[in-house]
């Protein structure tokens, strides 16, 4: 019976995850502009963009689509998934599920243009924290709430001193980000944190590496760090929900 509910909990965790990140492509498409732009308010054709979620292709024109469809939906799918699956039927689990498509999002934005808007990281941060105070107060879930709290603290304040060190490789956009990573790490412990943190930048060097390797890249190319925080962030958290 267990088997069957947990099976059943991923299945509805991959469409969630499914039909959030079909509506994700109109958003990353007007948020990826260059640092100090405005966002996009017109398609490729120059018609209005309406609304921030919604289909990858503007509806009065058939001009090029805002950007790959299937990749957001594949991606956030199997985030969702691989949540349940680990998380069971916690409840923080419904807090991984919300969170999972903005960080989805973030990363795309971060891939495209190398920068992580204002208005996803901050209240990305201030969401985890809130929804993860609710979910304390459920009986039955694994975490602690002032583990998340110190957590963004924390790791807020160490890429902090990083942007401080190297603002040229490490964006404050960054920064923001980590208050919301270190939230969601830090609900399962300081191991968690640690193991989350380590993964983000181990992904990130091994991406530099690969472009130096393949000739797309110098040893001093800096490169778009937001999505290797939010997998070293989604490994943690994944072996944190496992292991709790």
């Amino acid at each position: 019976m267990t088997e069957h509910i947990d099976a059943l909990l991923i299945a509805v965790a991959a469409l969630w995850g499914a039909s959030a990140g079909r509506v994700l492509p109109r958003a990353a498409y007007r948020f990826s502009v260059p640092s100090g732009e405005e966002w996009r308010t017109a398609c490729p054709a120059g018609h209005p963009v309406d609304g921030w979620l919604g289909r990858a292709r503007c509806g009065p024109c058939a001009g090029p689509p805002y950007g790959p469809g299937t990749a957001p939906v594949v991606v956030t799918a199997l985030v969702c998934a691989a949540l349940a699956a680990a998380t069971g039927t916690r409840p923080e689990l419904f807090v991984w599920l919300l969170l999972a498509p903005v960080g989805v999002l973030l990363a795309v934005v971060d891939f495209r243009v190398r920068r992580l808007p204002d208005p996803l990281t901050l209240p990305f941060a201030g969401a985890a924290l809130a929804l993860l105070g609710l979910a304390a107060l459920a009986p039955e879930h694994a975490g602690e709430w002032t583990g998340a709290l110190l957590g963004a603290l924390a790791l807020g304040a160490g890429y902090f001193v990083l942007f401080l060190l190297n603002p040229g490789g490490m964006g404050f956009g960054d920064v923001k980000l980590a208050l919301g990573a270190g939230a969601v790490l830090g609900w399962y412990g300081w191991p968690t944190v640690m193991l989350g943190t380590l993964a983000g930048f181990v992904f990130g060097a091994l991406y530099g590496g690969a472009l130096v390797v393949a000739r797309k890249a110098g040893r001093k190319t800096a490169i778009p760090f937001g999505p290797f925080l939010i997998s070293g962030a989604f490994a943690g958290l994944l072996i944190g929900a496992y292991a709790a």
